[in-house]
């Protein structure tokens, strides 16, 4: 398997539909989908691109867990927040890109994430972390990039102040 296209009908993708399936290099989500099932895309060490529609509501735990060809990745405004581990051990992702909707982000969902250069992050409050969010992950080597506004609101709170420089965006 290595490309899969989800027709219109398909509202919610179940648990663990494409677990270990590490041929697979593309998957287009169409916007009927609404919530994306726990483990869904585990292991599927080839996946290079996925496009979340705007109807994505939830995504749920470990859903890209150890996708280690996963480069990028644009969470869309529809989510408000990112479950459990949900990006563990993506060691080729580089670049995320995080809503305004976006409140909170759950343990590990940036864990072992070596190669994570620069994360968007467009809320203006930043969105609650756990201490485990962004474990094993080097923070000081991270470009963090958020609202203008709110640059000394993120380098005054817990974990957020961690990352090497937080710049506004532009």
């Amino acid at each position: 398997l290595t490309s899969v296209n989800i027709p219109n009908s398909v509202t919610s993708i179940g648990e663990g539909v494409f677990y270990n399936c590490s041929g697979l290099t593309s998957i287009n989500i169409p916007n009927s989908v609404t919530s994306i099932g726990v483990g869904v895309f585990y292991n599927c060490s080839g996946l290079t691109s996925v496009n979340i529609p705007n109807s994505v509501t939830s995504i749920g735990e470990g859903v890209f867990y150890n996708c280690s060809g996963l480069t990028s990745i644009n969470i869309p405004n529809s989510v408000t927040s990112i479950g459990v581990g949900v990006f563990y051990n993506c060691s080729g992702l580089t670049s995320v890109n995080i809503p305004n909707s976006v409140t909170s982000i759950g343990e590990g969902v940036f864990a072992d994430c070596s190669g994570l250069k620069d994360v968007y992050c467009y809320a203006t409050t930043p969105p609650s972390v756990s201490s485990n969010t962004f474990y094993n992950t080097n923070l000081s080597s991270i470009t963090l990039h958020v609202p203008a506004q709110s640059v000394n609101t993120y380098k005054s709170t817990s974990l957020w102040s961690g990352f090497g420089s937080i710049v506004a965006i532009e």
